[in-house]
């Protein structure tokens, strides 16, 4: 597997995008299963190869050339081609609504196409398709990324961060809304609209979250990752890792592959 990344340092790309990567590789499998990472990003396809089915819970998609999907609280099963080539953006959570016009809570659990949303992006697609690599790629959508300049708020930095940060999931939502300045239900509202979960649902997912790291990254038991993350006990551990992933932990550490939230299955 060919996997690229790129991390921005210049504050008026940083603020808007956590990351960019891009997957080049022949695979064997003929399946990935993608569990809930807690990201919004956009996608660029340019495998060549037949239409690429996803399916995320009762809907299938046939996924465009270009699409985003937000904050997913289900896992995504993707039928793979042999030769696939992805070009990814992470973008900061609440960058989306300035860029697309509508908030990334929108997007939860789904991949819209992105040429609906702007006919622009048929356009940039080809840029992109064009590069012969993934720094030239970079440079295209960087040069498309400087009519989106952003400057945010200290409340807004806070929660583009508290969103993407692997830890920060052990607070309560009045400590939250305290530290915002924020009345509680208009924290919801906030976090609604980023996220498509209210405040509480959201600091279940952050601790879903971080045991996830916990489990792909440590050989921590998990008992003590269901401590560590926050839960209650272990029977809400697995109640809750289950839910949103459709397999218990166990299940996740025995099956992963070397990139977090990614299984791999039905070899061709």
């Amino acid at each position: 597997m060919n996997y690229h990344l790129y991390i921005p340092e210049a504050p008026g790309f940083k603020n808007i995008i956590h990351a960019i990567w891009q997957v080049d590789q022949s695979t064997t499998f003929k399946e990935e299963y993608i569990i809930p990472k807690g990201i919004v990003e956009v996608i660029f396809n340019f495998s060549n190869s037949s239409p690429i089915l996803a399916e995320l819970g009762s809907t299938v998609y046939q996924l465009p050339n270009c699409f985003i999907s937000g904050f997913n609280t289900i896992p995504i099963q993707v039928r793979l081609p042999e030769q696939q080539v992805f070009f990814g953006v992470l973008f900061q959570p609440l960058a989306i609504k300035k860029i697309f016009g509508s908030p990334a809570g929108a997007f939860s659990d789904m991949a819209v196409d992105l040429t609906l949303l702007d006919p622009g992006f048929h356009s940039l697609w080809h840029q992109l398709a064009e590069q012969d690599n993934f720094d030239d790629r970079v440079s295209v959508f960087l040069k498309w990324m400087k009519r989106n300049c952003i400057e945010w708020q200290p409340r807004e930095q806070f929660i583009n961060h508290f969103l993407y940060s692997v830890n920060q999931h052990d607070v309560s939502v009045k400590a939250l809304a305290n530290s915002l300045c924020y009345s509680p239900r208009h924290l919801s509202r906030k976090m609604f609209e980023a996220t498509g979960m209210n405040t509480e649902e959201m600091l279940l997912y952050k601790k879903y979250l971080h045991a996830v790291h916990l489990v792909h990254h440590t050989d921590l038991s998990l008992t003590a990752i269901a401590y560590q993350s926050q839960f209650s006990d272990q029977s809400h551990f697995i109640k809750s890792f289950k839910a949103f992933t459709n397999m218990t932990p166990g299940a996740y550490r025995r099956n992963k592959s070397f990139v977090k939230g990614h299984l791999y299955k039905d070899v061709r």
